[in-house]
């Protein structure tokens, strides 16, 4: 039986200090999992924190086979992770840090269900975005419960100017770029076949948690390409097609 406080403590403190754990020794299950994901925002929130909003992982095929699970997975987004577009971002606290461009979508409703997923006013905006993920774990190896139960791996994200919401352009082109080198370039289309989807998919794992979507929250919608380590020093820029662009340049504290 896992010690779900005691996990989530044990997260917790691994992300404020940047000193990476072992992988939990006892075996459990992802019900579990998103129980002490609960209890670590829940100590965040109470340390003055606030949730911005929501991200999924797994949306890619490959990367589901690749762990071998079926179901895309969700984590809370919160508000101090923010990345202000084109500043420096500190990243000495983080263990192992590395970057992936997303397409962030901006909620426009009250989302407690499917159905209101799928309301004409459920996403307001559109944006493209940068994740900075971060497992917490040593060696950064972990199991499908480990990466749930922490927070899966959310650690700061990026965004750029919003767009307005045209549904129908969903596969978009995507350029990544690190020190102004393109390291991958993709499709929005790799992200659950059609990112629209990332909508319908959150509300039905947040209604199962019993987390109701706010108005204004965003949600990181998952991976174009693959994730790239990054280093103090790096200037990171992520472009998509018909939704502009978004970049930060890594610093390692005392260098900003």
């Amino acid at each position: 039986m896992i010690d779900i406080h005691g996990l989530a403590a044990v997260l917790d403190e691994a992300a404020r200090t940047g000193r990476p754990v072992p992988r939990p020794e006892q075996d459990y299950g992802v019900a579990d999992a998103y129980r002490v994901q609960e209890e670590l925002i829940r100590l965040r929130l109470a340390g003055g924190d606030r949730l911005s909003g929501v991200k999924l992982g797994f949306t890619s095929e490959g990367k589901r086979r690749q762990m071998g699970v079926h179901d895309v997975i969700f984590g809370r987004v919160p508000e101090s992770t923010a990345i202000l577009d084109g500043s420096h971002a500190d990243i000495s606290r983080y263990i192992h840090p590395r970057v992936e461009p997303e397409v962030v979508y901006l909620i426009g409703r009250r989302i407690a269900s499917v159905a209101d997923a799928l309301a004409p006013d459920a996403v307001a905006a559109v944006a493209a975005g940068i994740e900075v993920i971060d497992s917490r774990y040593e060696d950064f190896r972990f199991s499908l419960p480990d990466v749930i139960a922490d927070n899966t791996s959310a650690a700061a994200y990026a965004v750029g100017p919003w767009q307005p919401y045209d549904p129908s352009r969903w596969n978009l082109g995507v350029v990544f770029e690190i020190d102004g080198r393109v390291v991958h370039t993709g499709s929005t289309g790799a992200i659950l076949g059609d990112p629209r989807r990332a909508i319908v998919e959150v509300a039905r794992l947040a209604a199962r948690a019993g987390l109701v979507l706010e108005p204004g929250w965003i949600l990181l919608a998952g991976a174009a390409t693959p994730a790239e380590p990054l280093a103090p020093g790096a200037r990171v820029r992520a472009e998509i097609q018909h939704l502009g662009s978004v970049s930060f340049t890594a610093s390692a504290g005392e260098d900003r």
